[in-house]
């Protein structure tokens, strides 16, 4: 059974850091490529980063380009969201996502297979 487990959400002030993980329990974790997604009340679910299997490409929004970070661990099936100079919009749940690495970053929710629960992160002002 595919699942994906999100991790390392909280509280933090503006202009702190988190870093949120995702366990999977994928078959072969190096065939996914990986995302991560949030969903602010009221919002609808947007793309943040994006890594291919091998790490070669990662794509970012521009809300949070020189800011959130993404990485991934193969051996480990987990992949990483640090996210630095936080701000109150950041304040949404955050998601990871998987899909069937195909040499690009999937954008779009509905391109995704797989999904964690979420994770809350809350950014104080």
């Amino acid at each position: 059974q595919v699942r994906l487990v999100e991790s390392g959400g909280g509280l933090v002030q503006a202009g702190g850091s988190l870093r949120l993980s995702c366990a999977a329990s994928l078959p072969t974790f190096s065939r996914y490529a990986m995302g991560w997604f949030r969903q602010a009340p009221g919002k609808e679910r947007e793309f943040v980063l994006g890594i291919t299997w091998s790490g070669a490409k990662i794509e970012y929004a521009d809300s949070v380009k020189g800011r959130f970070t993404i990485s991934r661990d193969n051996a480990k099936n987990t992949v990483y969201l640090q996210m630095n100079s936080l701000k109150p919009e950041d304040t949404a749940v955050y998601y990871c996502a998987a899909v069937i690495d195909r040499l690009r970053v999937a954008l779009q929710p509905y391109e995704y297979e797989y999904w964690g629960q979420g994770t809350q992160v809350t950014v104080s002002s």
